[in-house]
């Protein structure tokens, strides 16, 4: 299995609402290894570490969020 990192940062209304807490529940799901941290700017900020199979299901997820999210933006940094 191939392992890759994807550093991933997510703005929009992304604080406040569950985000930080969904998507590390998402990480547990999916097997994932990494972190999750709201930053002080009010973005979100992850860093994502697993198969390429659930490290793209959790980017497609972040794209979403929790239902009272509004993402504007996820930019991804894969190494």
């Amino acid at each position: 299995m191939d392992e890759i990192k994807a550093h991933v940062v997510i703005s929009g209304v992304v604080q406040g609402v569950g985000f930080r807490v969904s998507t590390y529940e998402k990480v547990r799901e999916y097997g994932l290894s990494g972190y999750v941290k709201n930053r002080n700017d009010g973005k979100v900020e992850a860093v994502f570490r697993g198969s390429r199979e659930n490290v793209e299901r959790i980017i497609d997820w972040c794209n979403i969020g929790p239902p009272s999210a509004r993402v504007k933006n996820v930019e991804v940094y894969y190494s």
